[in-house]
């Protein structure tokens, strides 16, 4: 059952040329065919008429290369051969080929001059035949119709076949895109990660490991305390680190249990009691009936909060700070506030306060840093309680995350 089809395939795959001569053979053979066993008063096949049937048929194996002059070629050899012989042949084997490629390949214009010439000629040359019969009007034309009608099919067939070609690279090109997109935000987000926890973890150990040698002597419980805190953020910052990069991995190692959640708000009196332990207190409160949160809204504010604290810490020199959480239907506000040095034009805007504004910003929220009015500094977030995937599906986000944050001068 699969030779036919194995055969069919291997001459679709075969040269032009090669396969193009085999049709000009067959089609001189049926031209032919006719003449070698004539009916009763028929000719026999001479030296010219041979050539004449050859006309016919021997341009074919150029039909691709050139249809239209191939077309025009068998145009001339037709009638000559049908007037030459008698009777002539019944079917025009070589015309409706050269027909059907003309159809298939040349250009709109080529078409129709070759269909009207081909007609036109076919009607005059049975016009100049003794005894034609009425019914071989309609029986030729017809068949050049049909020839030409068949190319046409074709054409069309291959340029919708081409057209779904270039539409799946496309579409195949636009999935590239999409995954390498996809692969760059995601890095960007694990970048990101990393940046806070490795931030906030180091700088809580260097706030104790630095507080630890002026109080080994005066105070060892209070030095005990101090590398308690730097062993507990380091620990802490491992679980996060293999938390975060066991995204990198296509599946989670056997018996490992799979991968741990990340943190959220619910995580915030733990983050606070990490930071309390390195010096700086903090104060945590809420305002507003809690409501459920995307995935993506709910780590962002948990790693805002972190990175504002972390801030603390590291740069303002602070004794204190509070954490605001208020809830409303549509946003979440997160304010977190200290009483140190403030902000100062010269230090310029860190990577820190930055990935803030990023984080919001990924999320359809919005987030301000700056002085607060009481001294100080202030970072204020507002985030929407539904998820931008939500709000938009597929349409990424609504508003660029490039560019430092603006400074916060009023409440």
């Amino acid at each position: 059952m699969q030779r036919p089809f194995l055969a069919l395939s291997r001459l679709r795959t075969a040269h032009p040329y090669v396969v193009d001569t085999a049709l000009a053979a067959v089609v001189l053979f049926a031209v032919s065919l006719q003449f070698l066993f004539p009916d009763e008063g028929g000719d026999e096949l001479s030296a010219a008429g041979f050539a004449l049937g050859a006309g016919t048929a021997v341009p074919l194996i150029w039909r691709r290369r050139a249809p239209f002059a191939c077309a025009a070629l068998i145009a001339v050899f037709t009638p000559a051969m049908a007037l030459y012989h008698r009777p002539p042949p019944d079917v025009c084997f070589g015309g409706m080929v050269a027909l059907y490629t003309v159809a298939a390949l040349s250009t709109p214009l080529k078409r129709r001059f070759m269909l009207v010439g081909w007609l036109t000629g076919a009607a005059v040359t049975m016009t100049f035949k003794e005894h034609a019969e009425p019914y071989e009007y309609p029986f030729h034309l017809l068949s050049l119709i049909s020839a030409y009608a068949l190319g046409a099919f074709a054409r069309v067939q291959r340029a919708y076949t081409a057209a779904l070609e270039d539409r799946a690279r496309r579409l195949e090109r636009e999935r590239a895109t999409k995954t390498a997109r996809a692969v760059s935000q995601e890095r960007s987000r694990i970048a990101r990660d990393m940046h806070d926890i490795l931030a906030h973890a180091v700088s809580l150990m260097v706030v104790q490991a630095e507080a630890g040698p002026v109080v080994v002597r005066s105070d060892p419980d209070r030095a005990v305390g101090a590398f308690d805190a730097i062993a507990g953020a380091g620990r802490d910052a491992m679980v996060q680190l293999r938390r975060i990069l066991g995204v990198l991995r296509e599946s989670s190692a056997p018996g490992d249990g799979g991968r741990v959640p990340q943190p959220t708000l619910a995580a915030l009196p733990e983050l606070t009691a990490l930071v309390e332990r390195a010096g700086l207190r903090v104060e945590l409160s809420e305002t507003g009936e809690p409501r459920p949160l995307p995935p993506d809204v709910e780590v962002a504010a948990y790693r805002i909060v972190q990175e504002a604290l972390t801030n603390c810490v590291k740069h303002a020199g602070a004794t204190e700070a509070t954490v605001q959480l208020g809830w409303s239907a549509a946003e979440l506000t997160l304010k977190v506030q200290d009483d140190g040095a403030g902000f100062s034009a010269d230090e310029g805007v860190g990577h820190g306060l930055v990935g803030i504004h990023e984080r919001a910003a990924a999320c359809g929220g919005t987030a301000e840093a700056g002085n607060g009015p009481d001294g100080g500094f202030r970072v204020a977030v507002r985030l929407p309680t539904a998820s931008l995937r939500d709000e938009h599906p597929g349409g990424g986000r609504r508003r660029s995350g490039a560019g430092a944050q603006r400074l916060l001068h009023d409440p």
